[in-house]
């Protein structure tokens, strides 16, 4: 079971109404997957993308903070998994207006997730990217979900979140140590890194972080959700002017 919380000390501001565009962009992307067929269940609880999608389309619905927007493509961690708020979310302490488009199961690869290929962040990103403002920064955070992709799907994967949100200033940030994972993270940051580098992307390492996991050793609790927000916060205002 998956204990769930809220998050203490939450900074931001958090937008009254939605911003719409952007959770109509999502909406049309998820119903385009044919995730409702996906594992279909027999009765009325919803299926695993079912709710990953339903949890997708709740988190988009929150825009978080003031000022010069920002957009945040990711995987559970950015949707919030296992939060009863999940606008607690760790995007939600970085600073600016921040969207997020963030999808349970996730990555870089087309096949990391189980829910199909249009969930991967390149797919995701094409979408959310027509929904904010020309030149917003893009953060695409993960890579925990890629544990068992290939590099070169790695590569592919990180080549269509580039050509999706050409024009716009992206930073990646890598995998966190996470226990339940922790054997791969190294392959994955190192790949990443190395990508990024090649492609003159910023990237931001953060496997030397210590968090607080939930009993799946794989998601962040509630107050670790906030240690990671502002941990990224502060190394992406570290690096070169977005």
């Amino acid at each position: 079971m998956v204990h769930r919380g809220t998050v203490p000390g939450d900074r931001t501001a958090r937008s009254a109404r939605p911003r719409l565009p952007l959770v109509l962009a999502l909406a049309g992307l998820l119903l385009t997957l044919g995730v409702l067929g996906v594992e279909r269940a027999t009765g009325t609880l919803p299926t695993r993308c079912e709710q990953f999608t339903a949890d997708s389309l709740a988190r988009a619905e929150a825009v978080t903070g003031s000022g010069p927007d920002a957009l945040v493509v990711g995987d559970s961690w950015t949707a919030g998994l296992g939060l009863d708020d999940p606008v607690g979310s760790w995007p939600s302490r970085l600073p600016g207006r921040v969207h997020v488009a963030g999808f349970s199961g996730s990555g870089f690869g087309a096949g990391a997730s189980g829910c199909g290929q249009r969930v991967s962040f390149g797919a995701r990103a094409a979408d959310a990217i027509r929904t904010v403002p020309a030149g917003t920064p893009v953060v695409v955070a993960g890579g925990l979900n890629d544990w068992d992709s290939a590099d070169a799907e790695v590569e592919a994967g990180l080549d269509r979140v580039l050509a999706a949100v050409a024009g716009h200033p992206v930073t990646v940030v890598g995998p966190a140590a996470a226990p339940a994972r922790a054997a791969y993270v190294a392959r994955v940051e190192g790949l990443l890194e190395r990508l990024c580098a090649e492609r003159q992307v910023r990237f931001l390492a953060v496997s030397d972080l210590r968090l607080d996991y939930l009993p799946d050793l794989l998601h962040l609790t509630p107050a670790a959700h906030a240690t990671f927000g502002d941990a990224v916060a502060l190394r992406w205002a570290a690096l070169s002017p977005r």
